[in-house]
Order: structure tokens, then sequence, then C-alpha cells
């Protein structure tokens, strides 16, 4: 991570919203069906909420039907780092940015060939960027 995307809880706490703090500082997880890229289908990049870094692309979006925006692959290798979650009594591998090591969601092996993976992304860690044509 470059300095420019380390800060202090008290920061990101002044930047981001409550909501916003609580998915991404908090590795809190947001009502399924309720977030705003769930059902979004607009071409064009997904970066992260905190530190804007290029996290996922349009095309590699679809409808896992499990209540969370899904994605098959992240744009850019390397800007997706993992590790393991036991919360809430289960096994997962939590996904958060490399860049600011903000809390997205999770990945799990039931994503569509050839990856096989589902990155299951808290919209709220999101923003959008449509497209140019």
């Amino acid at each position: 991570m470059s300095e420019h995307h380390i800060k202090t809880l008290p920061q990101w706490r002044a930047i981001l919203t409550p909501e916003q703090y609580r998915i991404t500082r908090e590795a809190g997880t947001e009502r399924p069906f309720s977030g705003q890229y769930y059902d979004h289908n607009e071409r064009g990049r997904y970066h992260c909420v905190c530190c804007d870094a290029l996290l996922f692309a349009s095309t590699s979006k679809f409808d896992a039907g499990c209540g969370w925006p899904s994605f098959a692959d992240e744009a850019v290798a390397g800007s997706i780092s993992r590790r393991a979650d036991h919360s809430h009594g289960m096994q997962r591998i939590e996904v958060r940015c490399a860049r600011c090591d903000a809390h997205l969601g999770h990945v799990f092996d039931d994503g569509p060939l050839p990856g096989g993976e589902r990155y299951c992304i808290n919209s709220v860690a999101l923003h959008f960027v449509p497209e140019q044509c």
C-alpha cells in the first residue's frame, strides 16, 4: 500500500459515509438484494469506494442470485487480496482491496467457468464509472 492510501480509522470515518465505513473498515455486510449495484447492468468499471482502485469490469459481472453483485474475476491481477474468515461460525475467504485494505466481500468457488470463482461484493464498497462511448 502506498502511504497515500494508508489512513487512520478516524481519517476514514471523516471521508466515508457511516455505511461505507461499517462495511469497508469494520467488515460489515449490506442486506441482500439491497445494494445499488445488485441489479446493475450498465457497461463500465467498478472501483474501490475508499481509494478508487480499479477492482472489477462490468464484463465479469453476472447474476448469481445471491443478493449481492457477483463478479467472475478481478479487473487487474493483484488488485484484490484474500484472507481466511472464520467469523459467524463459517469458513470463507474474505476479499479486500489490495491498495487500501478495504473489506469488499467474499470469494467462493461456485462461479462460472473458466475460473470458477464468484466474487460476492458489497455495493457500498464500490463506485461505478460508466464506459465512455
